[in-house]
């Protein structure tokens, strides 16, 4: 993996997620990173992780429905589930970047980690 690799809010990295326990997301998959880029300074990035859409999440307010667009770099009617938020070593973790989300969908997203934290 190259070392000058810097992931940055709002885009959407492939992220090697194994191994896992229990319910935990597992594989690598797509996910946001979702951490400020001006915390930190081990080489983590807080992630939450993006699965196919299911009808069945509708009205669930954890998992943010998102819609393959140029930028995002998606194939297909996503969802971020934001439950399943985790700290990723950018350097043995992240393979590569995919795409990245628009600002309005990423306050979407931040108000879903909100009602998850019950934030007030």
């Amino acid at each position: 993996m190259s070392t000058n690799r810097q992931p940055k809010r709002g885009e959407i990295w492939m992220v090697d997620f194994d191994p896992s326990k229990g319910s935990e997301i597992e594989k690598a998959r797509n996910a946001l990173v979702i951490s400020s880029d001006s915390v930190g300074v081990l080489p983590l990035k807080l992630v939450a992780p993006i699965t196919t859409w299911n009808e069945s999440f509708k009205g669930k307010l954890w998992l943010v429905e998102i819609a393959p667009d140029a930028n995002n770099g998606l194939k297909g009617l996503s969802a971020v589930d934001t439950l399943q938020i985790r700290s990723a070593d950018v350097k043995r973790r992240f393979l590569h970047r995919i795409g990245r989300v628009s600002a309005d969908k990423m306050e979407e997203i931040t108000a879903a980690i909100a009602i998850v934290l019950e934030y007030q």
